[in-house]
């Protein structure tokens, strides 16, 4: 019975996890608004969903010619999904590819997506409870 409840969540609290992994990297890109060369980054998270419940997310290993080499990561993701870099409308001097206004705009975009699965995983959590009980 168990094993079915979790097989009910592991949706949710993968997009979940996703959600909150965005969260941040959108927070990152607000908070590097006034720095030179910083490059905005986001995910493409419907992407990114599939291959994380298809467990995706191989990562390519770099190659190391001598056994003192430290293994790299070859590129950042984010539960094997590639952080990818946003392209500005509208170039800054300073390199800066950060636009407030796209950056707060799916910022709060992600959190009412992320409090309507939270609700909706209380809704589910309330039934299965009720179903229990029943």
């Amino acid at each position: 019975m168990s094993g079915r409840i979790d097989e009910l969540f592991q949706f949710h609290q993968t997009a979940l996890n996703l959600r909150a992994a965005r969260q941040e990297l959108l927070a990152s890109n607000i908070a590097n608004a006034d720095t030179p060369n910083y490059k905005a980054r986001d995910i493409d998270f419907s992407s990114a969903l599939q291959g994380a419940l298809q467990g995706g997310g191989a990562q390519l290993s770099l190659a190391g010619t001598a056994a003192a080499h430290l293994q790299g990561d070859a590129g950042e993701t984010v539960m094997g999904a590639p952080v990818q870099y946003r392209i500005p409308a509208q170039p800054s001097a300073d390199g800066n590819t950060v636009e407030m206004d796209t950056e707060r705009a799916q910022f709060a975009d992600n959190a009412l997506r992320y409090e309507a699965s939270v609700r909706f995983i209380s809704g589910k959590a309330k039934d299965v409870l009720a179903a229990l009980q029943g």
